[in-house]
């Protein structure tokens, strides 16, 4: 016959053993209570004294239980910041790329105002303005050095026309057609413009080199007078090109002149102003001169 399957205490000497610790730790905790709660009543300063105790007993226990919830927090969070980091970093980049672009977009308009500004003013200034257009391209590698002006015969562009910018004098114009118009730029070998040293008006020439450059030979023959940094503008001989238009700085002394740069680059230079020879100024100013050399007044 099976023996049954909830036996009494009273066949395991060991369920006797567990069922009388069980009534004992019952009863002791139940006067343990009781002495507590008689403490509390009759001395509440006591009570507070062996609550005090206890929770200094507890302390160490109760610090451990609470860095380990405070580390498993902390790895909780460290590992979600770890998660969330690929898409916060692609935000950041893409933000990045945004604000970048919007800087050179604000650096560009800046660039660009400035040039306006100065192209204004030189409008202003100008009375023998014939028309303003573009530079839409230039020769960078050519035995010749030209340019194409967005602008031709219906603006009122002609030959032999000076070409200048807000930084200085182009070249003049030696093509034209409707709406286009080729310019010979300052720094050809054929495009000869007479010249002068602005500290003491000293009278030269241009020569173009073909490599951005320009060569400037004073008409007396000997030694240079150029020195590193002399400003030359045009001097308005020969009657094609105004006086006083900003042409070139000296960058090198030379044996028989200078090397100087043209302060007007076609590369950075999108907008041209086309004005109308000087021929016309310099016969009205030598009409207006007698043979004495005393002048006279011109009828209106």
């Amino acid at each position: 016959m099976a023996p049954p399957k909830h036996r009494r205490p009273g066949f395991s000497r060991k369920a006797q053993y567990g069922l009388f610790v069980t009534y004992v730790v019952a009863i002791a905790g139940t006067m343990v209570a009781a002495l507590l709660l008689a403490i509390s009543v009759a001395d509440p300063a006591g009570f507070s004294a062996l609550r005090a105790a206890g929770a200094e007993i507890t302390a160490p226990v109760a610090r451990v239980f609470s860095n380990v919830r405070r580390s498993t927090q902390n790895m909780n969070a460290t590992v979600a910041a770890y998660i969330n980091a690929g898409s916060q970093n692609a935000a950041l980049q893409k933000q990045a790329e945004a604000n970048r672009k919007k800087l050179i977009e604000a650096q560009a308009l800046r660039v660009e105002n400035a040039r306006l500004r100065g192209l204004l003013k030189l409008s202003e200034d100008s009375e023998s303005q014939v028309a303003v257009g573009r530079l839409i391209s230039s020769t960078a590698s050519s035995t010749r050095r030209v340019a194409t002006l967005s602008i031709g015969r219906n603006f009122g562009v002609e030959r032999a026309q000076p070409v200048r910018g807000p930084s200085g004098l182009i070249g003049r114009v030696i093509e034209t057609g409707p709406t286009t118009a080729r310019i010979l730029l300052v720094t050809d070998a054929e495009n000869l413009v007479p010249v002068m040293r602005v500290s003491d008006g000293l009278p030269a020439f241009s020569a173009g080199l073909g490599n951005g450059t320009v060569l400037i030979k004073p008409l007396n023959l000997g030694e240079s007078p150029f020195k590193v940094g002399d400003i030359i503008v045009t001097s308005g001989n020969g009657g094609l090109y105004p006086p006083n238009i900003p042409f070139a700085r000296v960058i090198k002394k030379t044996s028989d002149g200078a090397l100087a740069i043209p302060y007007a680059d076609p590369g950075n230079t999108p907008y041209a102003v086309v004005i109308r020879p000087y021929q016309g100024e310099a016969r009205a100013a030598q009409q207006a001169v007698a043979p004495d050399g005393e002048t006279k007044e011109v009828a209106e």
